[in-house]
């Protein structure tokens, strides 16, 4: 029998002009395959079928993270992906489609919510989260007509680097209490997570969260510290559970300092797509900060945590070299209808303290070193007296979490009433303000040199100028 399998011939350029779909976007070649360096862009799609999994593996690729949020703060998990879907679906209307972003649940405001809710209720906890949300939005509409520039003057890389460090380590406390309630499958769940990120490549090693919290789900379950009653009480179809939030002056003060967080978070997404795709996103930058602050409001006022632009998305566009953002209409559809079937929303409520705290160490650290990373991706220069005291004290109060309470009175041993800064709020502060006074003191003065301290080095990158950055006037432009 004669052997009928074609070749396929290289497409000429007019085969691969993009088709307009009628819903605005065009279809990529044939729909089917990416010429060896070509990426599909945010205006283009593939056909359906392999839009539709693709915008699903999207889904799998914010799940794992996504829902540790509510879990670990209490919030309910099928308010936080209803939310999560409906912010997402939002950004792309915002943003007119030309940013390709997955909303999903930001950890920076674990440290704030848990500590709201611990002191005030859920509700105030959602209030913070919605003042969090408006100014966000309102730092977007500046940037969107004054640019982005006037933020890296207000925070520099030593100062944001500061501020993002201290609210990942600010939350190690968090981690270890739950890992203390079940240590063994606490090690198991961290152990799979390492292991997978390195053992794996491709999307397997992207997923490895959500592959080690699986993992240490079904050691849980072995070890008997599951607990299944919920799940079987649960309807197949149903809205998600909705709280109103409520507004308590005395913690809004924790909730601020977030928003430097999701600011360098959206502008360093939209950075990364432009680079991925070759377009120039930087008139879209106040839009997608826009977009997630709105995001975050809306969420806050239904019972659902603040949202981000999620990494993990970007890991999947870079596997894939998809950045179709109808890839990402259909993931918020898709977890969109998962939001409204309450049995699912159970199941993962059953996901115990033990897989949570081992999630939560690695997870945790991650948002730690974020901030370094953000450091040494800026060459940050800790030479300078400047950017080392910054960093120092603003590490500190973050870690050891301290407090102050403004106003207010202890009665029976508890603060009631007042304004509370804790220890993210101080150093957040802190940072912004010790940077400034001391940049400008020591511009006046002339004392920009090294004293001796336990951190100065005797070698290093350092000791050659021009290697480094001190300020942000030695950022190229």
């Amino acid at each position: 029998m004669a052997n009928t399998t074609r070749t396929p011939q290289p497409q000429t350029p007019q085969q691969r002009r993009p088709r307009r779909s009628f819903l605005g976007w065009t279809v990529h070649g044939d729909g089917y395959h990416i010429v060896p360096g070509d990426v599909v862009k945010p205006s283009e799609r593939l056909a359906w079928p392999a839009t539709i999994g693709i915008g699903m593996q999207h889904v799998v690729a914010m799940f794992g993270a996504t829902f540790l949020v509510p879990l670990i703060t209490g919030f309910p998990p099928s308010t936080t992906l209803f939310f999560s879907a409906i912010g997402t679906l939002l950004f792309l209307l915002i943003t007119r489609g030309r940013v390709p972003s997955y909303l999903g649940s930001s950890f920076a405001l674990i440290a704030p919510i848990t500590a709201a809710t611990a002191s005030h209720g859920m509700g105030s906890a959602l209030g913070g989260v919605m003042a969090v949300g408006a100014l966000l939005a309102l730092v977007g509409v500046i940037v969107h007509f004054a640019g982005a520039h006037w933020i890296n003057r207000v925070m520099p890389p030593t100062v944001t680097g500061a501020i993002v460090a201290l609210i990942g380590f600010n939350l190690a406390p968090a981690a270890w209490g739950n890992v203390q309630k079940a240590p063994v499958t606490s090690v198991v769940t961290i152990v799979a997570i390492i292991l997978v990120t390195v053992f794996f490549r491709g999307m397997l090693g992207r997923l490895s969260i959500l592959v080690g919290v699986i993992l240490g789900y079904v050691t849980a379950v072995l070890r008997g510290e599951v607990d299944f009653s919920a799940i079987g009480k649960a309807a197949w179809l149903g809205l998600p559970t909705f709280h109103a939030p409520t507004w308590e002056p005395s913690v809004l003060a924790m909730f601020l300092p977030v928003v430097v967080v999701l600011i360098a978070e959206n502008i360093g997404h939209v950075k990364s797509v432009a680079a991925m795709t070759g377009d120039d996103l930087d008139d879209v930058t106040g839009r997608a900060l826009l977009a997630d602050g709105l995001s975050t409001l809306l969420a806050g006022t239904g019972g659902g945590s603040g949202t981000t632009t999620y990494a993990e998305n970007i890991g999947v566009m870079a596997a894939t070299r998809v950045y179709s953002t109808a890839a990402y209409m259909v993931a918020g559809t898709f977890a969109l209808l998962l939001s409204l079937v309450p049995k699912f929303g159970a199941l993962i409520a059953t996901i115990p303290a033990g897989v949570l705290g081992g999630a939560a160490t690695v997870l945790y650290g991650m948002i730690g070193m974020l901030g370094v990373r953000i450091w040494v991706q800026n060459r940050v220069d800790f030479s300078d007296p400047v950017n080392l005291n910054t960093a120092a004290v603003a590490l500190i109060a973050g870690i050891a979490n301290y407090t102050w309470t403004l106003g207010g009175q202890v009665v029976d041993g508890k603060q009631v009433g007042g304004v509370v800064f804790n220890g993210i709020a101080l150093g957040a502060f802190g940072a912004i303000a010790i940077y400034h006074v001391m940049r400008g003191i020591a511009r006046w003065r002339g004392t920009s040199l090294e004293s001796a301290s336990p951190a100065s080095a005797p070698a290093g990158a350092e000791l050659h100028p021009g290697e480094l950055r001190r300020t942000p006037e030695d950022d190229p432009e």
